[in-house]
């Protein structure tokens, strides 16, 4: 009788194993088409880059693109169109710089910087009456040389005023006098 469920067991686990095997040889399979595709993907995604110029929409696994949407950009169509030579499209136009602000002491050829109060680093500790009376005179130069009239006279420093005197707030005095307050503390 021990033989016979010996060869029943066996036979049991000869079954299970043929199924795992089964079931894991079809993981594997799924596992391998999964990887094939993933690489056939990375590769077609890498050939139109290099055909298109690095414009390849960049595509997920289920072929939707990320991102913002192609053409959404400023005028883009109007632009595209326009560099084709299509329609009455026009051109978006870059931003123009605007041009190098020097320091305001006369004969500083060094930059002016925005936080150094547009003046450069040499001269941060200048004042800010003496920086506005130098900003005046080139001014004045400039529309001179160029045969303009000033409109206004130069800015003169406001007087300061004074500062008002106060007067000394006392501290509130309690509700209860000095005399209660020594007579209930002994």
């Amino acid at each position: 009788m021990a033989r016979a469920s010996m060869s029943s067991s066996s036979s049991l686990s000869d079954s299970s194993s043929s199924q795992i095997r089964n079931i894991v040889g079809d993981f594997v399979g799924q596992l391998s088409a999964l990887i094939e595709q993933d690489a056939v993907a990375r590769a077609r995604q890498a050939i139109m880059s290099a055909f298109s110029g690095g414009d390849a929409p960049n595509l997920t696994a289920n072929g939707k693109r990320r991102g913002r949407p192609p053409g959404s950009g400023r005028h883009a169509a109007g632009a595209m169109l326009a560099l084709a030579g299509v329609g009455g499209g026009t051109a978006v136009k870059k931003r123009k710089k605007a041009p190098i602000q020097l320091c305001p002491v006369p004969g500083c050829t060094n930059r002016a910087a925005p936080v150094f109060g547009m003046v450069c680093a040499k001269h941060k500790d200048l004042s800010k009456a003496a920086i506005r009376k130098f900003r005046e005179a080139r001014r004045a130069k400039r529309d001179k040389a160029q045969g303009k009239m000033t409109a206004k006279a130069p800015v003169q420093a406001r007087a300061r005023r004074k500062p008002v005197k106060r007067k000394v707030r006392s501290a509130p005095r309690s509700a209860t006098p000095p005399a209660a307050k020594a007579a209930a503390t002994a």
